[in-house]
């Protein structure tokens, strides 16, 4: 009877240790916003992970000014309504002990605000906000750009509820991390150049809910860093977009592996480079993604895909990567409304000669085009394509290839496409064809219509 009793008061002990909340005033924090509060902080957060676990609470109404602290193992940061995790304007506040920024030549984003490492079972919640006091007259390339938020070979993650605003370079990179929940948060990342929003490397089971971006770069990147480390099983669903360039990028920085990602459900409006931005470019393969249920206004390119070759990894090899593959991609149900938008309205979608983008689909898209193609426009042809010499050392960039030949669609280099159930609204007159394929094998066109005419191959297509 002892030992059971023993037993018990020992699980209930655990279970008691595990709901302590440690309020960060008890570990010495003054929460004015102006004294440095850091060591208090992360005094909690020690206590805490070394109790079991628990939340780490920043209470309502203060304001916490903090330089780098680490997260750690069962702990929740919680965040009250009306409170601020505020970070130090001094960048010698910011740890250099916090890994590094995956990308070439940015350095200078290696610092962080929050950051945890081999982690589990932790996250961040509550209504309250995160401030990353980014501004540039306290951070710029010189002085250095601290990211907001750092999880490195971490899991089990769960993000909730919280505003993050304000970082000095991204809000947040999850770098091959598991299990991943973020649900119901707002991103505000305008006040300090590429502030992107969430940036999943090489990241596993990842749930992406119910929440609001406003970026000055992609608000969601998935990204694979190592080629050992695939990104896979992604989720994004019920969010809204607003960014300066991309809503959504996937690749670019693609070593490793993507396969298994879904997008539903989202708004984008006034994104100013792409929609929906997808670029396999560093030896990694690509397959098996849908989206639908998606709504655009003022996308200039609703759908952006390029298949080449370039080097974004931080410490690249010398060799050139290889070309894989990229194919398995389902585009259904997109409302796109871009009249107010200029001639560059268009899905582009272009591999390379001899290495196509496979097996793609669009079905059930509507689309309202400003229109506004001359002649010269639609008798573009020997495009620049997107060779180690056009890009010289940078990304696959849309102004590099220029004025597309089509109204709507333009794609080369893809074997296997299917277009079909597409109304196409032409605002002002266009003498582009509406859809052009160079270099297209295997394609299925069918039921699609431009200001309520059947597009044809004789009128509104062109095959080159």
């Amino acid at each position: 009877m002892k030992v059971v009793l023993s037993i018990y008061c020992s699980f209930f002990l655990c279970l008691a240790a595990y709901a302590i909340d440690y309020d960060v005033r008890d570990h010495g924090a003054i929460g004015d916003g102006k004294q440095l509060d850091t060591e208090s902080v992360q005094a909690a957060i020690d206590s805490c992970h070394k109790n079991g676990g628990g939340k780490v609470i920043i209470p309502s109404g203060y304001t916490v000014l903090v330089g780098t602290i680490f997260l750690k193992s069962h702990v929740t940061l919680y965040i009250e309504r009306g409170a601020v995790l505020l970070g130090s304007p001094d960048i010698a506040d910011y740890s250099e002990d916090t890994h590094k920024n995956m990308y070439k030549n940015e350095p200078h984003m290696d610092r962080c605000l929050i950051f945890a490492k081999d982690a589990e079972d932790f996250g961040i919640e509550g209504n309250g906000t995160i401030d990353g006091n980014g501004h540039p007259r306290y951070f710029n390339r010189k002085t250095g750009r601290p990211m907001l938020i750092r999880f490195l070979s971490c899991k089990d993650i769960t993000m909730r509820a919280v505003t993050l605003q304000h970082p000095a370079a991204w809000t947040s990179a999850w770098l091959y991390c598991k299990n991943i929940v973020v649900e119901g948060i707002t991103i505000t990342s305008r006040v300090n150049h590429n502030g992107d929003g969430l940036d999943f490397d090489g990241c596993q089971n990842v749930r992406v809910s119910n929440s609001s971006f406003d970026t000055s770069d992609d608000s969601i990147c998935l990204q694979a860093s190592r080629p050992d480390v695939p990104c896979r099983d992604i989720t994004v669903t019920n969010c809204v977009f607003t960014s300066k360039w991309a809503g959504m990028r996937i690749g670019l920085l693609s070593r490793g592996d993507f396969e298994s990602v879904t997008v539903s459900n989202c708004t984008f409006r006034n994104i100013q480079d792409a929609g929906l931005k997808i670029q396999m470019n560093e030896g990694g393969a690509m397959k098996n993604m849908v989206f639908n249920n998606l709504v655009m206004k003022n996308v200039p390119r609703p759908v952006f895909m390029t298949f080449a070759q370039q080097k974004a990894y931080v410490d690249a090899p010398e060799e050139m990567y290889p070309m894989e593959a990229m194919k398995g991609f389902s585009f259904d149900h997109l409302t796109i409304d871009n009249a107010e938008m200029d001639k560059n309205s268009c899905f582009f979608i272009t591999g390379m000669p001899g290495h196509p983008i496979e097996d793609v689909s669009f079905s059930n898209i509507h689309f309202v085009h400003p229109g506004g193609g001359n002649e010269e426009d639609a008798n573009r042809v020997d495009l620049p394509e997107y060779t180690l010499e056009v890009l010289d050392g940078w990304w696959p960039e849309f102004h590099l290839v220029g004025t597309l030949p089509a109204s709507a669609f333009y794609l080369r280099h893809v074997s296997g496409v299917r277009l079909e159930g597409v109304n196409l609204q032409v605002k002002s007159p266009e003498q582009r064809p509406a859809v052009v394929l160079e270099d297209v094998r295997h394609y299925h066109i069918d039921s699609v219509y431009q200001n309520y005419d059947l597009v044809t191959n004789e009128k509104g297509v062109e095959i080159r």
